[in-house]
């Protein structure tokens, strides 16, 4: 019962959590989850989703067999974030502009959205390089040493060696689980056999709680690059009026370190 609970929490998360920006849609898919995003582009056996109204490189790929249908995203505001399951470190809320060319590196070469990697080091480590969990897990984003190992990280404090490997970690999570972002971040966090063995979600309340605040601070990204851009086509619109960049809110929800 609490596992069922568990996938139908998550399930609301990834489809509800953002305020709808117009033109915004859902693609529900076959598991019972969906994914907001801003427009699609069938490519065959697999659909591309565009994540940002404006950002071409923001998009990921989905099996056209798992989409059953789209609709228009009528969701409600976010709910609160939710309670933290451990202590969290000392951190800091933002990444360092050298960080972001590392991420935006590793990003591309395994062909992942920067927010979504940077809230996955937020909730890690909180773009803490030289963090370690009580278990282990070391760096950027919290890479155990066996996994560090198979991953070809030699230095798991190496902000660059780091985010290549669990970029590249997070990549073949999506595919093993048909780029289902829940599933994936829950098998980061717990481990693939775990997710395997619960056929989802496990019912762990730390599990759960990571799941949900990476997919609550990632969509919030979301919208507030459209409602920054939406800003940007009113001014320009608008006579005698200079376009004005509005600055973008940095999330301040520093996570603990899942193993």
């Amino acid at each position: 019962m609490l596992a069922k609970a568990a996938t139908l929490f998550c399930a609301a998360v990834v489809g509800l959590l953002a305020r709808p920006a117009p033109g915004a849609e859902l693609a529900i898919l076959r598991n019972g989850f969906s994914i907001r995003h801003e427009r699609h582009l069938p490519m065959g056996i697999t659909t591309r989703l565009y994540l940002a109204a404006t950002d071409d490189s923001s998009f990921t790929d989905v099996p056209t067999a798992e989409i059953v249908g789209y609709e228009k995203d009528l969701s409600l505001p976010t709910p609160p974030t939710p309670p933290e399951a451990a202590k969290s470190k000392p951190a800091k809320t933002a990444p360092a502009p050298a960080l972001n060319q590392v991420v935006n590196s590793a990003s591309a070469a395994y062909h992942l959205d920067p927010d979504l990697v940077n809230s996955v080091i937020h909730a890690e480590s909180g773009f803490n390089s030289h963090a370690v969990s009580p278990k282990g897990a070391r760096g950027l984003m919290q890479l155990m040493p066996g996994t560090a190992n198979q991953l070809g990280v030699n230095d798991a404090f190496d902000p660059q060696a780091n985010v290549a490997g669990g970029s590249r970690y997070l990549r073949e999570l999506l595919e093993r689980y048909n780029f289902d972002l829940v599933k994936a971040l829950a098998a980061y966090n717990a481990g693939p056999q775990r997710v395997e063995r619960y056929q989802g979600v496990p019912p762990f309340r730390e599990t759960r709680a990571y799941v949900a605040r990476i997919v609550h601070e990632y969509n919030r990204k979301k919208t507030a690059q459209e409602k920054e851009a939406k800003k940007k086509r009113v001014a320009a619109k608008a006579p005698g009026v200079p376009s004005r960049a509005p600055k973008s809110s940095a999330t301040t929800v520093p996570a603990p370190s899942p193993r």
